[in-house]
């Protein structure tokens, strides 16, 4: 096929999938590289934590996918995907609406070749209660949910306890993972600033409780157990309730309940225990397994040659058995490693044929604004590294920088990261309106 008629369309605007878009594009023009998200604004997810405790203004740290679009070269789409027409190639585009009024009517686009990148979503096991009660932090609306309804319990809070001195606010976070940690600790930096903005008779360190539970027996289970210690005592400290080996078997309006019929008092509860990807990658006739990831060879191809699947709605074979994480860190890789493959097929050259090679250089957590703690891998000795405290905590704050020289660049990055700084002395610490 003539470079001048392939047509890459990625699905999802995450991580992986943005790099992906802002690389080709940069190489090939907006008529090869399509990129389509339901949203308008990219933002870090690792970073919906603090979105959702209100210590991150995601009006100030999104990034418009349109404005990339314009300075790297690649098509922007708005809309959801929710169907695929393998045979005829193409892709079924939902209608957008603001407000009611419909902006974008529904679209086909057709493709040559079919990048997904949907990312994932939370995954409720079918816990009773749980939809309806608990909140996930899947996007920038779900956290801004989440913040608008801490901020309206807090209010409410504050008003009881001036009648009622043993009123306090109950948090639950099912899911000790690194969402949770991080949202936990993210919380009660929240707290601390609390008395600045009218909300007086709570007492963070006495009245917001905050409870991490886990089903497996130690937090952060997929990270080495130094890591996990290491955090716990962190929290414990801080005075965060962290319970392990414990199964929510159901969610209430005001508490949660777990196998053994224990009783949590919750006035607000965050579902952040395990993942999947959208449902409607099952209906595609490619293979997907219980948790509804695209089966994906080791270059990432499923078994229709003209779609690829990258991050973490797609399961690929790892080493021994295992599977690839869904981590930032893999989508990243996967987007470098597939600027080849796609090159090649916009130039109509032979691919490499090379499988994807997953290199993990560890994993850092957040436990608040000066502290972290993380396991490195030695690429060097091969041996792991541990840090915590306030290296950590600089060491994962540069990862997010990372990710925005993979999109900006070095001089724009370090632009917007002087920006937000600046703008930190005259915006609150805490988004409280």
């Amino acid at each position: 096929m003539p470079i001048s008629e392939h047509k890459i369309i990625i699905v999802g605007g995450g991580a992986g999938g943005l790099e992906l878009a802002t690389k080709l594009g940069r190489k090939f023009g907006p008529k090869h590289i399509y990129l389509v998200d339901a949203g308008v604004f990219h933002i870090w997810k690792p970073s919906l934590h603090e979105v959702a405790s209100g210590t991150l203004d995601i009006h100030r740290e999104g990034l418009s996918y349109a404005m990339l679009a314009k300075d790297h070269g690649f098509t922007f789409v708005p809309g959801e995907v929710d169907g695929i027409d393998r045979d005829a190639r193409t892709i079924h585009v939902k209608p957008v609406y603001n407000e009611g009024e419909e902006v974008f009517s529904a679209r086909d686009l057709p493709y040559d070749t079919l990048v997904l990148a949907v990312g994932s979503r939370s995954n409720f096991f079918n816990t009773p209660g749980a939809e309806e009660y608990a909140t996930a932090l899947d996007s920038t609306e779900q956290a801004e949910k989440f913040r608008l309804k801490f901020l309206r319990e807090l209010i409410a809070a504050d008003q009881r306890k001036k009648t009622d001195s043993s009123q306090s606010l109950n948090i639950a976070i099912v899911g000790g993972g690194a969402t949770g940690v991080e949202l936990a600790a993210e919380l009660l930096e929240a707290g601390k600033n609390l008395g600045f903005y009218g909300i007086n008779e709570l007492n963070p360190e006495n009245d917001i409780h905050i409870t991490l539970l886990e089903g497996s027996p130690r937090i952060l289970a997929a990270l080495p157990e130094k890591t996990s210690a290491a955090a716990t005592k962190l929290l414990k400290q801080r005075g965060i309730t962290v319970k392990t080996s414990v199964l929510v078997s159901s969610v209430q309006e005001k508490s949660l309940t777990d196998s053994n019929d224990n009783q949590y008092p919750a006035d607000l509860t965050v579902w952040a225990a395990g993942i999947k990807a959208p449902a409607f990658l099952t209906t595609l006739g490619l293979e997907t397994n219980k948790i509804n990831q695209i089966i994906a060879d080791k270059t990432l191809c499923t078994s229709d040659p003209a779609i690829y699947a990258m991050g973490d709605c797609a399961q690929v074979e790892w080493e021994d058995g295992r599977y690839l994480p869904a981590r930032a860190q893999v989508a990243h890789q996967q987007a470098d490693y597939l600027i080849g493959e796609l090159s090649a097929r916009i130039k109509g050259t032979q691919s490499s044929g090379k499988p994807f090679v997953f290199k993990d250089y560890g994993s850092l957590v957040s436990v608040g604004h000066n502290k972290g703690v993380g396991s490195l891998m030695g690429v060097l000795t091969g041996k792991s590294l541990f840090v915590e405290g306030l290296l950590a905590r600089l060491m994962y704050m540069s990862l997010h920088l990372m990710h925005h020289m993979a999109i900006l660049g070095i001089a724009r990055t370090g632009s917007v990261a002087l920006g937000r700084l600046l703008l930190k002395r005259s915006t609150p610490k805490v988004k409280l309106h």
